[in-house]
């Protein structure tokens, strides 16, 4: 029964990182539904997983230790204007699952889809002439915000998978 709870608890992770990723492509916002939802369903998995003694409350306790100080720089990163709220809660959120044993991957993944997204971005960006013709400099034609939850999705299906292997 543990077993079925935690696959459950991984499919409903991984449907929800979709949605969080979709809502942000269409809105340039996501929901605190979706964040909130993440740790919800990590609080059922892992106290499914520490009750039945399959999982330490060790593992559990490293897990939150990880996320403390990602969503801290994410917080960071939100006063500086380099992260929306939404894409930090995501990311801590999404970072419990990540635990110890594949956190750098999730971060790695993240970082990497969430830079081929900011070309992507660039890549709308006028050049040469057309950037300045209006006589305002190439940078103040750089869209604000790229849209990073599809980023913190992908690292979270990549979480999400290498759980679902083991």
């Amino acid at each position: 029964m543990v077993a079925v709870i935690q696959v459950a608890c991984l499919m409903l992770f991984a449907v929800l990182l979709v949605g969080a990723a979709v809502q942000d492509l269409s809105t340039m916002r996501i929901a605190n539904r979706f964040p909130l939802a993440i740790v919800t369903l990590f609080a059922i998995s892992s106290s499914a997983g520490v009750v039945s003694g399959r999982l330490p409350v060790s593992s559990v306790a490293m897990a939150v230790a990880c996320t403390v100080p990602i969503f801290a720089v994410g917080v960071a990163a939100f006063a500086a204007g380099a992260l929306g709220g939404g894409d930090v809660k995501l990311l801590a959120a999404a970072s419990l699952f990540a635990g110890v044993t594949r956190i750098f991957d999730f971060l790695a993944i993240t970082a990497v889809v969430g830079g081929v997204l900011g070309i992507a971005v660039l890549a709308g960006m006028p050049v040469g002439q057309a950037a300045v013709a209006d006589g305002a400099t190439p940078r103040s034609h750089l869209p604000g915000v790229v849209p990073y939850g599809p980023a913190i999705a992908a690292g979270g299906l990549w979480v999400a998978a290498s759980i679902g292997l083991n």
